[in-house]
Order: C-alpha cells, then sequence, then structure tokens
C-alpha cells in the first residue's frame, strides 16, 4: 500500500527541475512513461456542481497505449484533457463517467442536497507544466469545460518516489503494458484466510469474461493481473439487511440508495490498492452472493463473486466500464430519475433517442428490411417484467434466503429468453432502454446489456467494445 500525506502543502517532493530532453519518440518527448494522478474533490447537486484540489502523485509504469493518446471515441459524460501550458496544445485526452454523474440524476440531488465525492484522473506523467481540463456534456450533448488546474510536474507538490507495494499475481501472460489493455482484479471482503479464494475467484471470472465475444477472440490483447488486499472480516456492507463491514476498499450494497448497487466511494483506498500493478481497468470482487454489482466508464466495475449469477454481473458491469455501454432494460428500480435528457442523443454507444432514423449510429448494422423503430411487442414485455420485480421485491421484503431469490432469477431468465426469441439475431431499434420504456431505443431485442438471458454481446455493443479495444493496443 501506499503511505501518503493527506495535503498538498504536506507533500513530499523529491522533484528536481527536468533538463532538456529530446528523442525520435513523440511520447518519450512530452511524457516520463510513469503514471501522474490527480486527485480531487467533486462537490454539488443537480444544479451546481464544484471541483478542488486534493493532492497530485506519480505512480508507477505508463499502462496504456503510446501512440493513441488523444480519445476519438467521443465517449463519457466528462472528458479530461492534459494541455501544454506553454502552447495549449492537447497533449492526451479520455472520456469517463463518475458517481458524481449518477449522483447529480437522483431525487435528493433534485431536491437540493449536497454531496462530496473524491474523484481522480490519471494520464502519463508529463515533462514540462501542463493545464488539466476537465470537460463535461452541456444540454445539447457537447462537451464544454467545467474546470482546469495547472500541474507543474516539478513542484514540491507533487509526491513521488515512495515504495508502492501490493501482493500482486500474474493470471496468465500479461505481455508488454503499452500494447496490452491491462485488466487488475481487486477484492473486497476477503480475509488473510481467505486469499485462494480470491485468486480461483479471479481465475474463474476472468474465464466467464473471455468466454464471451468479441474478448474472447481478443484474449490475447489483455494482460490480467491481481491485487489481494486483506480485510479483518468477511463480507461487505449491506446497510438494508443492517450489516456493515470495514472493508478495505470500501465497497457496499445500496449505494445511491438502490438495494443492488454496488459501488465504493472511498477512491484514494481502491486506488491505492490497484497502484501496485499496472492497470487500465479494475474489476472489483466482492466476497458475497447476494445478487450486486456496478460499473461506471473509465472508473470500475464490481460483481458479487459468490452470486448464482457472478458470471453475467462481471461480463455486463465490465461492458458498462469498459466500453461505456448503457443499461438496455426499463423496468428495474434504479435512483435515476432523468438519466438521459430528453430530445439528446445519448453518447452511450447502444442507446439512441432515435431523433433521425436516417443518421442512425448503428445505420450500417440494422437487418435489412428492419423497421426504424421496430416492433418487439414492448406491452407484453413490459407487463410480465413488472409481475417478475414484484414478486422479487416480496421476496426481499419477507427476508427469504438468497436461494429463493437465485431461483426466480432463473425462472424469469427462461421466461424472457422465450419471449424475446422471436428477434434473435435482428439489429433494428427496440423501444426501451436506459430507464425509460419509451422514447429510448437499443439495438437488439436481447442482448447482455438488456437482461441475464444467455446470448452474449449484441453487434453494436460487441463493435463498441472492439473499438476501445483498439484504443489500447494500437
Amino acid at each position: 500500500m501506499i503511505a501518503h500525506p493527506l495535503a498538498p502543502s504536506l507533500l513530499l517532493s523529491l522533484a528536481a527541475c527536468a533538463a532538456p530532453f529530446s528523442t525520435d519518440d513523440p511520447f518519450d518527448e512530452e511524457f516520463t512513461g510513469r503514471v501522474m494522478r490527480l486527485d480531487f474533490f467533486h462537490t454539488g447537486h443537480a444544479s451546481m456542481e464544484l471541483f478542488a484540489l486534493d493532492r497530485v502523485l506519480v505512480e508507477g509504469v505508463w499502462p496504456g497505449s503510446r501512440t493513441r493518446l488523444v480519445d476519438d471515441t467521443d465517449l463519457g459524460k466528462y472528458r479530461v484533457g492534459v494541455l501544454d501550458a506553454a502552447s495549449g496544445r492537447e497533449l492526451y485526452s479520455r472520456g469517463f463517467a463518475s458517481i458524481f454523474g449518477e449522483w447529480e440524476t437522483t431525487g435528493p440531488a433534485r431536491d437540493g442536497e449536497v454531496r462530496t465525492l473524491p474523484e481522480a484522473v490519471r494520464f502519463p506523467e508529463p515533462r514540462r507544466p501542463v493545464t488539466v481540463r476537465v470537460e463535461k456534456r452541456d444540454a445539447a450533448g457537447a462537451f464544454a469545460e467545467v474546470w482546469r488546474v495547472d500541474v507543474d510536474p516539478a513542484s514540491r507538490h507533487v509526491a513521488r518516489d515512495f515504495a508502492i507495494e501490493g501482493d500482486v499475481r500474474e493470471h496468465g501472460p500479461v505481455g508488454d503494458v503499452a500494447t496490452r489493455v491491462d485488466l487488475l482484479f481487486l477484492g473486497d471482503g476477503y480475509t488473510a484466510a481467505e486469499r485462494a479464494a480470491f485468486h480461483a475467484d479471479v481465475d474463474r471470472l476472468a474465464a466467464a469474461l473471455f468466454a464471451v465475444e468479441p474478448f474472447r477472440s481478443r484474449r490475447d490483447d489483455f494482460g490480467v493481473r491481481s491485487v489481494f488486499v486483506a480485510a479483518a472480516e468477511s463480507g461487505i456492507s449491506n446497510p438494508r439487511a443492517g450489516v456493515f463491514r470495514d472493508a478495505p476498499l470500501g465497497t457496499s450494497y445500496n449505494s445511491l440508495d438502490s438495494d443492488r448497487y454496488v459501488l465504493t466511494l472511498d477512491d484514494r483506498a481502491w486506488r491505492d490498492a490497484a497502484a501496485a500493478a499496472p492497470y487500465d481497468h479494475v474489476i472489483v470482487l466482492t466476497n458475497t452472493r447476494k445478487y450486486g454489482g456496478g460499473g461506471i466508464f473509465n472508473l470500475y466495475s464490481t460483481a458479487a463473486a459468490d452470486s448464482a449469477f457472478a458470471d453475467y454481473l462481471v461480463v455486463h458491469e465490465f461492458g458498462h466500464h469498459f466500453a461505456g455501454l448503457g443499461d438496455e432494460y426499463f423496468t428495474s428500480q434504479v435512483a435515476y430519475e432523468e438519466f438521459s435528457p430528453p430530445e439528446v442523443e445519448p453518447w452511450e454507444p447502444n442507446v439512441t433517442a432515435l431523433l433521425d432514423p436516417a443518421a442512425l449510429k448503428w445505420r450500417d448494422l440494422v437487418t435489412p428490411g428492419t423497421p426504424l423503430p421496430t416492433p418487439w411487442g414492448l406491452e407484453e414485455y413490459e407487463r410480465t417484467s413488472i409481475e417478475l420485480q414484484e414478486r422479487r421485491a416480496a421476496l426481499r421484503r419477507s427476508g427469504a434466503p438468497e436461494g429463493e431469490l437465485e431461483a426466480l432469477f432463473a425462472r424469469e431468465r427462461e421466461t424472457m429468453t422465450a419471449l424475446l426469441g422471436a428477434h434473435a439475431g435482428k439489429v433494428g431499434a427496440f423501444e426501451g432502454a436506459m430507464y425509460q420504456a419509451r422514447g429510448l431505443y437499443r439495438p437488439a431485442a436481447d442482448c447482455i446489456m438488456f437482461t441475464r438471458d444467455p446470448v452474449g454481446f449484441c453487434p453494436v455493443c460487441a463493435r463498441a467494445i472492439e473499438r476501445v479495444i483498439d484504443l489500447y493496443v494500437r
């Protein structure tokens, strides 16, 4: 683990002014080859947000691409850009999403409740002073600047040269970090005696991820590692059941007051643990059976490792985290009140408002002869889904054991697979997506981003995943 000071004014600096550097490699000309991490606080509610710098530190080797430094995917609710301070030239950028970006869409935030959430951005350590700029999508869906801060890598306030230690294991060949997607598994709620169980869970659930296309075909483009962090007691917090655990990474059920949503709000804890290994993306496994997980684009994803549906949870939530895929379901209870503004095309690659069918973003994948929008029996599905959810809620209220809920999930999967099977293989624009039954559309009737059915990713989601893989390996 990293022992860090508490405030920028106290940060240990061993940096000296960098000497002039010349190389034929454009990356080496601008960057040192290490990671710079900028921690900050994000405060506000639905109509106000403020940013405040916490600290700047340098971690280990830069794991990302050394050639594809500027993000051209147009993904994310936010975007970080690193600009050369002297010329204003953009050296690096990445889209991302955040817990604050979800928090601001909830009822309490709309009522003016203020929260402060710790966040961070990582980028290659620059050789010269830079400006770090954070942009956010405006009401029209375009990026607009919301915060900027100047960073001098030679400043005494940049923490560097500390030892980064951790219980790191490689799960198969990892290759060159610059030409692989470096996937890191963390575990929360595993005691020292459960270390072997954690490593077995990593092996099992990594195999589940790479059993699904397009991850299966691109397996050699990934390096998989894990970092084990011992907990004092097994499990994580489950507030609705009155269970609280001091898990080292801070994960908990009932995030944003949604029962099965598992997140950690302790950004520093999980990032300090992850810093022991090179990583582009992080999956946090919780040592729990209760169904639950979460995934936020370019932050992390979580999954309950002992759930009967753990394979699905890992793949589905990683789809959010890795490729910015939106949830395609629309009947489940969530905390958000208006996740996607009306009359604005969502940035998620697998959801559309269908404002102009002729310009549909996956128009080239639409099955010939398929009408847009595409009829599919929304009303029957909605009625069946709501009935099943009511049964599930009744079981929860009664305190039924997890096994009964898992059996209900299994019956639900059989019902929905049969209901949606008539549309298998067809790409169109199926109404109902991202928590809204009307006005938003998904590419296929069924997909792992829509149900727990064993159907994998639809062609649109699969292409979005491949595009992000290419961003890291080419």
